[in-house]
């Protein structure tokens, strides 16, 4: 038995041929080389198809004018137009009569009413300066007088020339004694002025 393995010739002893290994490399290369041009030659086949190109016709030109087409026709007796209106038809075209305009309302004017006199005959005359009773003079006064909306006499205020004596004393008893029905605008009683002439006299 160790005889015989003695006798066996070592593995590590036998070596492979260079040429061998040589020749399996030339063959893988070939073959990867037969692989790559099959492919390239597939990829130009297929682009090498036939071309297919839809030729689109142009437009026909249009007709050149003429002289018959930029001169306006005259209606013949056959074209004329019948102005008969159709029963039943609208006409439609501009308006012959304006729209009816729409004027705003007037405003009324306030309903006003003048201030009244409420005053008896026997207030109405002022007493006689006392001044003037002396040099017998008489007076024409011509007044402006200011009445609220409860009708009292507020403001006396000459028109023109006024003695002071006489102005004084009308004045006084006009504010005090003098009443009216107040001036009013639309029912509701206002300030008013009017204008009087009261006259001195010496009876």
């Amino acid at each position: 038995m160790l005889g015989y393995i003695e006798g066996r010739p070592a593995i590590a002893a036998r070596r492979s041929s260079p040429n061998v290994l040589l020749v399996i490399i030339v063959v893988h290369v070939a073959l990867i080389a037969l692989v790559m041009s099959a492919k390239m030659d597939l990829g130009t086949r297929i682009k090498e198809g036939p071309l297919i190109v839809d030729l689109i016709p142009e437009p026909a030109p249009p007709p050149p004018d003429t002289e018959d087409d930029q001169v306006p026709r005259q209606p013949t007796s056959a074209q004329t137009v019948d102005s008969t209106p159709i029963p039943g038809a609208e006409v439609i075209g501009p308006a012959t009569d304006p729209r009816p305009q729409i004027e705003p309302v007037p405003t009324p004017a306030p309903v006003r009413s003048r201030a009244q006199l409420l005053t008896s005959a026997s207030d109405l005359k002022p007493p006689y300066p006392p001044s003037k009773l002396l040099t017998e003079e008489e007076a024409d006064l011509r007044l402006s007088l200011t009445i609220d909306a409860n009708g009292r006499v507020v403001a006396v205020d000459p028109i023109g020339r006024a003695d002071p004596a006489f102005l004084g004393a009308a004045r006084r008893h006009l504010i005090a004694r003098w009443r009216f029905w107040p001036a009013s605008e639309d029912g509701r009683p206002v300030e008013s002025t009017t204008e009087i002439t009261l006259r001195f006299r010496l009876d």
